[in-house]
């Protein structure tokens, strides 16, 4: 895309004629920076509102999580009566996502640091589940905020263990595609813990074993202090329903690992989100960045409550573009940003949840198979020239 050669990019945005093959979109280096410049405007100009009404806002998620949690955990007490255990499993699960995606995962984007709370700071806060939250933010804020779906240097494409791109090479092993992704889904929670391990590099001498004996040390403590809190302390503390109440925050767990994982396999994976090489991206501009975030995410339509539970990560396009901004902003800028896209002729990947999982797993099915038994992906597609070639 942004190489040394002009490039077309293909891609599927939301709605239009998707059999067509019109021409393809020529963005010059000007109309790059233009937009650039319009998105940092749009930017500066959410920063400059931020006030009260944020505070309130995530102060009002904290009291709402901590009332779901409370009630999980009070209704484990009536858990030998099936719908209070139903009930129980359902509020934990509420207070469970809440934490992870509304507030934990934006608390340490950064979003709330010009709060000046040291409950709401960044570099303090830790979460409800196994990863720790300095590892977490190397693996995800860094690397992958950093090289969004650049093939080779993003490790959330595929986790090291799934074939996400067409760019990755096939070998059997993805013939277990579907098993994998549905066994990462399950244990997700996990799977973002073991994330920073870079596991098939360790297992290819790439990583020596000495390297990670610090995230091991950090594993050992956050994940023993949730194993002992879920499955030793709170069932304990209901006596003669410790397994009644240790089946339900397995549950509870199980029911988060599931939502966060389709949510955030929905703002990556669905059909028309692009990837990009190295080579591609060497030395962008701020306007180059902004259409790679534009390009490599995609967002998914709901109700408000919706886009609540999914932490706005609903605007998956929004928070690429702007992940240290308090997401519940997203769905207010989110026409601006899907009109700049429209004016510059760039797609705006956006679709209903069933749609959009059911794009990552058909996807999910097709790349575990060998590229000679699939149609390889087409469509139109969108050039970007850099000044360098130009010039040229």
């Amino acid at each position: 895309m942004f190489g040394s050669a002009l490039s077309i990019l293909p891609f599927v945005g939301s709605g239009g004629d998707k059999t067509a093959d019109p021409a393809p979109v020529v963005l010059t280096p000007e109309q790059v920076d233009e937009l650039g410049r319009e998105l940092d405007a749009l930017r500066d100009r959410v920063v400059a509102d931020l006030g009260a009404e944020d505070r309130e806002y995530i102060y009002r998620i904290i009291k709402a999580q901590r009332g779901f949690e409370v009630a999980g955990r009070g209704l484990m007490y009536l858990g030998f009566l099936p719908p209070f255990w139903l009930a129980a499993v359902g509020a934990l699960s509420v207070s469970k996502i809440l934490d992870n995606m509304e507030i934990g995962h934006n608390v340490m984007h950064g979003q709330y640091d010009w709060m000046r709370e040291p409950e709401l700071n960044s570099r303090e806060f830790e979460w409800d589940t196994v990863c720790p939250a300095d590892q977490w933010k190397h693996s995800h804020n860094y690397m992958h905020h950093t090289y969004t779906n650049i093939v080779g240097r993003d490790r959330d494409i595929g986790y090291g263990v799934l074939r996400m791109d067409e760019g990755q090479k096939w070998n059997p092993y993805y013939l277990g595609n579907p098993a994998y992704a549905f066994l990462l889904m399950v244990l997700f929670e996990w799977g973002v813990m073991l994330h920073d391990l870079e596991a098939e590099n360790v297992i290819q001498g790439k990583r020596k074993w000495h390297d990670v004996k610090p995230l091991l040390q950090g594993w050992w403590r956050k994940a023993g202090r949730q194993v002992v809190k879920d499955y030793v302390i709170f069932p304990a503390l209901t006596g003669p329903l410790f397994v009644s109440t240790l089946l339900g925050n397995a549950s509870a767990n199980l029911v988060r690992n599931l939502w966060a994982y389709s949510i955030i396999f929905c703002g990556h994976f669905p059909t028309g989100v692009q990837t990009f090489t190295e080579e591609e991206t060497a030395n962008e501009t701020r306007g180059e960045w902004y259409v790679r975030q534009m390009l490599g995410s995609a967002n998914i339509s709901g109700s408000p409550l919706f886009h609540i539970m999914s932490g706005n990560l609903s605007h998956q396009i929004e928070h690429h573009l702007y992940p240290d901004i308090p997401a519940h902003r997203y769905p207010q800028i989110a026409p601006e940003v899907r009109a700049l896209c429209e004016k510059y002729g760039l797609p705006y990947n956006t679709g209903g949840f069933f749609t959009q999982v059911g794009s990552v797993w058909g996807k999910i099915f097709k790349l575990a198979l060998p590229p000679g038994l699939v149609k390889p992906s087409t469509g139109p597609g969108v050039i970007v020239a850099r000044r360098n070639e130009v010039a040229a």
